[in-house]
């Protein structure tokens, strides 16, 4: 049976989210299933939480394990009251910095996603507009400001990826899908030609590529093995005779994809 893992936090839950993934994501026979639960503010909202551990130790026979960011003292206590192993990032970490640096914490709520950073908050929310306005060579106007254009065949990871970059990093990514008429001509498409400096493809195992298509549209030519054989070769031929960066994502995540080409970013800056 799969073991439960609770996600609580006081705000959204992503950074306990993701340090509660990452953990476990080194325990490779380890099986669970996640209950996340954000903006626990107050001791009312924490004690239905426990109801529901509770609950699920009874149902399973499982203690759950609960991975938490609460920053409110007395509500990381209530929860430490309880039978099961509590990780809590925030009482593990805080009071060593607060040596280290000589200062006290805040003990706010929510810090790291609010607001408060009125610039580098704006800078984020339009770089994901950039990256929705500029998807799928939709629209190629605003490829010189730029900071990335990724290239590749459709389903290739193109459009998370950028989404992703905006999001987390502020990049203002577009991206340009490579059509059958692209790859059969043997030539960078001319609307790509003045941003070569700005290209970095994305490639893909074919056999995961058709999985990935099948789902889209099913039992298609567009679908089929054969033809994500060839659009995969023919894109990664383009890419070798440009001299353009490519990426080969199968068995990559976005936030792994991503963190690749900050790195390239940052080198060619």
């Amino acid at each position: 049976m799969k073991r439960t893992v609770y996600f609580l936090a006081d705000h959204t839950g992503i950074t306990v989210e993701a340090m509660g993934r990452s953990l476990l994501s080194q325990f490779d026979s380890f099986e669970y299933e996640t209950v996340h639960w954000p903006f626990i503010d107050g001791l009312e909202k924490a004690r239905r939480v426990a109801e529901r551990i509770n609950q699920t130790t009874m149902e399973s026979g499982q203690k759950p394990i609960v991975f938490t960011t609460l920053v409110d003292p007395s509500i990381r206590d209530y929860f430490k009251t309880l039978d099961v192993p509590v990780m809590d990032f925030f009482e593990t970490f805080t009071t060593r910095l607060e040596q280290e640096l000589g200062l006290p914490s805040s003990h706010a709520l929510g810090q790291f996603h609010t607001t408060k950073n009125g610039r580098a908050y704006d800078q984020r929310i339009h770089a994901v507009n950039f990256a929705l306005n500029n998807d799928d060579g939709a629209i190629t106007k605003n490829y010189e400001t730029a900071d990335l254009i990724l290239i590749g065949v459709s389903r290739s990871g193109k459009t998370p990826t950028c989404l992703f970059l905006g999001l987390q990093h502020s990049v203002l990514a577009a991206n340009y899908p490579l059509t059958d008429d692209d790859l059969h001509s043997d030539l960078l498409p001319k609307i790509l030609n003045g941003y070569k400096d700005k290209l970095y493809g994305l490639t893909i195992d074919p056999h995961q590529l058709q999985r990935i298509r099948q789902e889209r549209r099913p039992d298609r030519r567009y679908s089929s093995l054969e033809q994500c054989k060839m659009e995969v070769k023919l894109a990664e031929g383009l890419f070798k005779h440009y001299n353009i960066p490519y990426l080969e994502t199968t068995s990559m995540s976005i936030e792994e994809i991503s963190a690749r080409l900050i790195q390239h970013i940052k080198r060619v800056a």
